[in-house]
């Protein structure tokens, strides 16, 4: 049985893609296989021109609940070096196309951490989100502490991460972890309307959009904004930007093509 499914076209729009993690018997615990899975996925959508936007979800009951412990009980520093699994994780910045999370029940450790990678999380009321790592004696390793503390600061980052307690949905929202809660049994129709909002929009643009947000973690105001700037130019270099904006000012709806 393969570690993730997916769905293209989804729903029946010809740009939306759906990814599903599928190892519903651990909760989605995140294996190397899931993992090099997963990415090797991604990547084939990313370089399919037709698809603008791709959901990674899990079930009702985990999107994923963290890492495979029984992979790594016995695990010595150099097993975790000579496994690469944080290589998979690495890859996952260099997707180019959005990514929504739509996460319903637990989203904790390594599943917490997926989450953070996509570009914002929809989730639904009954979502739960942590870095429980202590509780097994151990720290996050795939961007926990890092993405965790530039999404809600320092202090709540600090005692999530040192307590290993979740917090819900609501709670996130409030934190500024997700983008957004909605009832979880219309999860996906809401996450769809927005991947399908996004779809509909001009894809050049939107992967630039992407790039420039991303940079500013990187990057002082003044050259994330000389960044931003340079990317605004571009898009005059794409015939989306002509088509955007003809079609405001005759009154109709745009056709994007993507280049």
């Amino acid at each position: 049985m393969s570690n993730i499914l997916c769905e293209f076209p989804y729903n029946d729009h010809k740009h939306i893609a759906l990814v599903k993690l599928n190892r519903p018997k651990v909760l989605n615990a995140l294996s190397t296989d899931l993992m090099r899975e997963l990415v090797d996925k991604l990547f084939e959508l990313d370089d399919n021109p037709e698809v603008r936007v791709i959901i990674l979800t899990g079930n009702d009951r985990a999107f994923a609940a963290g890492a495979d412990i029984a992979q790594m009980v016995e695990a010595t520093p150099i097993d975790q070096i000579n496994d690469n699994r944080f290589r998979s994780w690495q890859q996952l910045a260099q997707i180019t196309k959005p990514i929504i999370a739509a996460v319903n029940g637990y989203a904790l450790g390594g599943g917490c951490e997926l989450a953070m990678h996509c570009d914002f999380i929809i989730a639904g009321d009954s979502a739960k989100f942590g870095q429980p790592e202590i509780k097994i004696g151990t720290t996050p390793g795939a961007g926990g502490t890092q993405r965790l503390t530039r999404a809600i600061g320092k202090s709540k980052a600090m005692m999530l991460a040192m307590t290993g307690e979740m917090i819900e949905a609501k709670q996130a929202l409030d934190w500024g972890l997700i983008a957004k809660v909605v009832p979880s049994t219309t999860l996906m129709q809401e996450t769809y309307e927005t991947a399908k909002n996004i779809a509909n929009k001009a894809p050049v643009a939107i992967k630039l959009i992407k790039e420039s947000v991303n940079k500013a973690f990187e990057m002082s105001l003044s050259d994330g904004v000389d960044f931003e700037r340079r990317n605004f130019y571009l898009t005059f270099s794409s015939s989306d930007q002509k088509e955007g904006m003809r079609a405001f000012l005759e009154k109709r709806d745009p056709e994007y093509k993507g280049n």
